[in-house]
């Protein structure tokens, strides 16, 4: 069955530039890079051509997607070797490198990875979280690679250090296909009065589209009053 139109141009994938222990992140990779192709997504990254990174942007690029890869001038003789693919886009450091990655990307991806990948993770949470960005934020969680993150997530709940509408930043999927189906249909995030508000993309788009009383119905509804 054909694929809906994707309403992503670019996805960032955050990864490590190593593959790991186990042959299922190499595969989830591969396969995320496969998904990303049937749904017609560009995508941004690390820049890197070894580990995961090698892996997903080969894939993207094979299926005849665009590439674009965001790497600092120091790291290019570490995680490049041999024929880079796509477009690589040297930048003067890691904090340049992540705000471009952000600025060119609809969505993001994390695949296993190190501190790298966590730091890039958790920056782009942070940012949802305080309304710099209502992109959404996917965690393909291979093999359960990612519990004990989750868990010590869920314990900051508990001790009422994040709160529980924050906890749900995070778009959570064990494969590429089940969490592309999530991001595509997911909801987006409104920042009101101090809390984060959910609401269905697909209630927005459909108020969006009727008079300007139904939007202030369905604000009402989903926001909790109408802001002119």
């Amino acid at each position: 069955m054909a694929l809906l139109p994707s309403r992503f141009r670019r996805i960032c994938v955050f990864c490590g530039s190593s593959q790991g222990k186990k042959k299922s992140y190499q595969d989830a990779a591969v396969e995320l890079g496969k998904e990303l192709v049937a749904r017609n997504i560009d995508l941004v990254y690390g820049g890197g051509s070894v580990g995961l990174m090698g892996l997903v942007s080969q894939a993207v690029y094979n299926g005849g997607r665009h590439v674009i890869g965001v790497i600092p001038k120091t790291l290019m003789p570490r995680e490049i070797t041999g024929e880079t693919v796509g477009e690589v886009k040297a930048v003067s450091d890691m904090h340049q490198r992540k705000a471009e990655m952000a600025r060119r990307s609809d969505a993001f991806i994390a695949l296993p990875g190190g501190y790298g990948t966590l730091e890039e993770l958790l920056e782009v949470i942070a940012w949802a979280q305080l309304g710099i960005h209502d992109k959404p934020v996917g965690l393909l969680n291979v093999d359960g690679y990612y519990n004990s993150l989750l868990s010590f997530i869920d314990k900051a709940v508990e001790e009422e250090f994040i709160s529980p509408s924050a906890r749900h930043i995070i778009v959570l999927a064990p494969t590429p296909t089940e969490l592309l189906e999530k991001l595509e249909a997911y909801i987006t995030y409104i920042h009101m009065q101090g809390e984060i508000r959910v609401f269905s993309e697909l209630n927005f788009l459909i108020a969006r589209r009727s008079t300007p009383l139904g939007m202030r119905r369905w604000c009402r509804r989903y926001c909790g009053r109408w802001r002119s």
